[in-house]
């Protein structure tokens, strides 16, 4: 059986992390005044860990409270694209050339993330992919974040899908797999290019766990 669509997380997954993630969450504490020596500093960066693939703003939420969020969440995405203008990013290897075959095998493409919708589009227009993926979805635009199936039942209703058993999930965080089951996606890949190792994706639900998303056409476009 063919997959109808690839819904796939972004940063881990299609794009390279490089740690650029937990690097911008300790700059941010830095500005927060969590430095170095404070005794919540370790433990912050902890959950960040935990909850990747989360909602930025709702990981923030469960850190500092409602009132500090905001504030931590502008922290992080300034420092984040910080991190971007000064390394770089660069697509998981092989990931283009995914894209062109999922097009000719007739298998449509969105793409999900945590990120908010400014930090997400800067990840798509440095990669020089705004005017290739038609439909990237923050948590903003579906109501909820990972582990919610929000974002993925936005992306498969936008894409034309009402059959989640026609849907592959594709990502590198336990919470990528757990927004898969509660969307009742046909397929649920786990990648090992990010988070969490394969036992821990496992536990989450993936169905299937592949090296890289490079080589996921094997497995839902049988």
């Amino acid at each position: 059986m063919k997959a109808k669509a690839l819904i796939a997380d972004m940063a881990g997954t299609t794009i390279e992390d490089n740690g650029l993630v937990v690097q911008a969450f300790a700059m941010a504490l830095d500005q927060l005044g969590i430095e170095n020596n404070h005794p919540k500093r370790q433990a912050s960066i902890d959950f960040i860990i935990e909850t990747m693939g989360q909602s930025k703003i709702e990981v923030f939420t469960e850190l500092f409270g409602a009132e500090e969020a905001h504030v931590a969440n502008d922290a992080f995405e300034t420092s984040y694209l910080e991190c971007i203008e000064r390394q770089g990013v660069e697509a998981i290897p092989g990931v283009e050339e995914l894209f062109g075959a999922l097009e000719e095998k007739g298998i449509a493409l969105a793409l999900t993330t945590g990120f908010s919708p400014q930090t997400r589009d800067a990840l798509l227009e440095a990669l020089g992919w705004s005017n290739r993926i038609t439909f990237a979805l923050s948590p903003s635009d579906a109501g909820r974040g990972r582990p919610h199936p929000d974002m993925i039942l936005k992306a498969s209703e936008l894409l034309g899908i009402s059959e989640m058993s026609s849907v592959a999930v594709a990502g590198d965080t336990a919470s990528d797999m757990q927004a898969g089951v509660n969307a009742k996606a046909g397929w649920i890949v786990g990648v090992l290019t990010g988070t969490d190792d394969e036992p821990r994706l496992r536990e989450a639900g993936a169905s299937h766990i592949v090296d890289s998303i490079a080589s996921i056409e094997s497995v839902i476009a049988r």
